[in-house]
């Protein structure tokens, strides 16, 4: 499989000039059905799907015995097998390694995930790194290594709980072996196509110092200091282990993939720059060691392709698959076969199987068959100014079946901060819809893709700027005349909570109400709670959100917390127990505060979750609520849901 092929879920080979929703006169669609909040969010059935290494066997994700498994089947089969058996958590993170299956597993959210082996019959079940309180990442698969077919290499903070140290571990026996005995507390590593550690780096939160190193018994080296505000994003080595190929913005403004020299330590090409956007990744083919194409995100995701035979492959799909986006992924060690993805903003994704050699592709699955593309909303990108000049770039999804006038709005800010939305199938805003709201996502100032200025604009702009951007949002639906300024509600999780807390903190008048899931309150036990292994990384923090010393005065002015005597809106809050990033003290002492204050708050808590709800169950009870709090606040159009 290639290496960044399993993030392109959403492609198109065209850019499209934005365009303002509301200045389209379009004629009224057919109303839907009002959707069950269970027909959203259960489970989706067959998805993720992988080819083998040896072309032989297919895999995918399926709900078994009340959560999310993998299955195996042979290419020639209709059936595959369970070869998991979760019944307490969905699994979502798996890979092959040859004839094995590993996975990671955390406990009840907590995100020290551990790694998982088992036989792609379901037999010889193995857990690789069964250590209380220890993240697990793999760090590189081996996949294509002759001599290494059972071994992989993976990370741990067992021996510090806030830097990962390299092992090599046997996917059988789970025997491991300490790669670097890391006493310099080096945060990260990157191999070469032999699998050989050569790049290792370090940082204080704010400068991060890459290290380079010719051989496995020779020292490391510095390389290069970059700060925070420049990314150095390795992608791969060059084919003969030489050099580096590097998304950095390093004397730009906007993300490149370039060329690095090791030995001269100097960019000595540029591939590819976009002009309005960054770059998110580079794909290659191991077999035929040619660099494929470029990809990045204008308000769909495109390709810059290097390759002609990569771009013949994907006209064909596309050709095929008319009026969709496809993601071609998931193949075999020859590259003969693979996965290719469709899908649109209607469709979440539907599966095929695609035969190189014979050109011939055949349908796997679709991972949503319970819903209806003519049922779900259209999402537009949209564009609008901040009350100080910059351009605000997001995406509005109106209700089917209505006039795009006076309704009630959901405002959804995104999670990060250091994030984008970008356009596709969302469960969440499709369920809104489906209830009447219109609902619109923006890209404020601090979110990444837009280039280093932009995203830099959101310093220390937390319940500043970044919230003004977001509030602005608004102003432009109520001037369009597409928000009754009477009816606008505000939802998200993460930096999404914390948007939403702040808007009905600081803004209270704007809102009519709101759902908060998993956000930040408290700016000064937020940072007291961040993982261990978000330690180094905390000046930057300071840099970017606030020192809690320094900055003690700004961020008590922006955390919701301190202000909650300003909130006059019904409010319902949403948080896991075992949080690891968004501490559930967050969410507890905005609910005492209001409920003294006397204040409408509904509160769910999930002791078997944490920083968002993974579990089928959890995730329906949410939604569920959340259905029967915006019935009650923000006054949907009413129907009964479909059965």
């Amino acid at each position: 499989m290639k290496r960044f092929q399993l993030h392109l879920l959403i492609v198109t080979a065209l850019s499209i000039l934005f365009f303002t929703a509301c200045k389209t006169k379009e004629k009224t669609e057919e109303k839907p059905p009002v959707i069950p909040v269970e027909t959203f969010f259960k489970n989706p059935e067959n998805f993720g799907w992988q080819i083998s290494p040896d072309g032989e066997y297919i895999s995918y994700l399926s709900p078994y015995k009340g959560h999310t498994n993998v299955f195996v089947r042979k290419i020639t089969d209709s059936t595959g097998i369970p070869v998991t058996s979760d019944s307490v958590r969905n699994i979502y993170n798996y890979s092959w390694k040859g004839n094995r299956i590993l996975y990671l597993q955390d406990v009840g959210g907590d995100e020290n995930f551990q790694l998982f082996s088992v036989g792609n019959d379901g037999k010889n079940m193995k857990a690789l790194t069964p250590f209380a309180k220890v993240r697990t990442s793999i760090l590189d698969n081996l996949r294509y290594i002759t001599g290494k077919e059972k071994e992989v290499l993976i990370q741990m903070n067992k021996r510090d709980p806030r830097f990962f140290d390299p092992y090599s571990i046997n996917i059988e026996t789970g025997e491991t072996k300490v790669l670097y005995q890391n006493d310099k507390n080096f945060d990260g590593w990157y191999t070469d196509h032999t699998g050989f550690i050569r790049i290792a780096t370090k940082t204080d939160g704010v400068n991060t110092t890459y290290y380079h190193r010719a051989a496995e018994t020779a020292p490391f080296d510095s390389l290069l200091t970059t700060t925070y505000k420049d990314n150095f994003g390795i992608q791969l080595f060059t084919f003969d282990n030489k050099n580096l190929y590097v998304s950095t913005n390093i004397g730009r403004d906007k993300t490149a993939i370039v060329e690095y020299d090791l030995a001269a330590r100097k960019e000595i090409k540029e591939l590819y720059t976009n002009p309005d956007y960054d770059v998110d990744g580079l794909s290659y083919s191991h077999k035929r060691k040619v660099l494929e194409d470029v990809f990045y995100t204008s308000w769909k995701r495109e390709f810059y392709f290097l390759d002609k035979e990569a771009e013949k492959e994907y006209n064909k799909m596309k050709e095929k698959f008319k009026g969709y986006e496809i993601g071609i992924y998931g193949s075999n060690n020859e590259e003969d076969k693979f996965i290719v993805w469709v899908g649109n903003d209607k469709l979440a994704a539907k599966y095929y199987f695609y035969d190189k050699k014979t050109g011939d592709t055949k349908f796997l699955a679709d991972a949503f068959p319970w819903l209806k593309e003519e049922h779900m909303s259209t999402v537009k990108p949209v564009q609008y100014k901040s009350r100080d000049g910059l351009t605000i770039h997001g995406y509005l999804t109106l209700p089917k079946g209505v006039k795009a006038k006076n309704l009630p709005v959901v405002i959804n800010p995104h999670g990060g901060p250091w994030f984008r939305d970008s356009w596709g199938y969302n469960g969440e805003v499709q369920f809104l819809a489906n209830r009447g709201y219109a609902v619109l996502q923006m890209n404020f100032r601090g979110s990444t893709g837009y280039g280093k200025e932009f995203w830099l604009k959101g310093a220390k702009q937390w319940g500043k700027k970044m919230q003004d951007d977001i509030s602005d949002g608004v102003k432009y639906l109520i001037d369009e005349g597409i928000a009754d300024p009477k009816r606008v509600a505000i939802y998200g999780g993460s930096y999404g909570g914390y948007a939403t807390l702040a808007g009905i903190t600081f803004t209270p008048d704007l809102y009519c109400c709101a759902v908060d899931y998993v956000g930040v309150s408290n700016m000064f036990t937020f940072m007291k709670t961040i993982p261990p292994y978000w330690e180094p990384y905390k000046a930057m923090f300071y840099e970017l959100v606030g020192d809690p010393v320094k900055d003690s005065a700004m961020l008590a002015e922006v955390s919701p917390a301190f202000h909650v005597d300003k909130i006059k809106v019904p409010l319902f809050i949403a948080q896991g127990a075992n949080d690891p990033r968004v501490n559930k003290a967050e969410s507890d002492q905005v609910v005492e505060a209001l409920k003294k204050k006397g204040v409408a708050v509904e509160y769910m808590v999930k002791n078997d979750e944490g920083h968002g709800f993974a579990n089928e169950n959890n995730q329906i009870d949410f939604y569920k609520a959340m259905d029967a709090f915006f019935a009650k606040h923000l006054a949907p159009v009413k129907e009964e849901p479909k059965k």
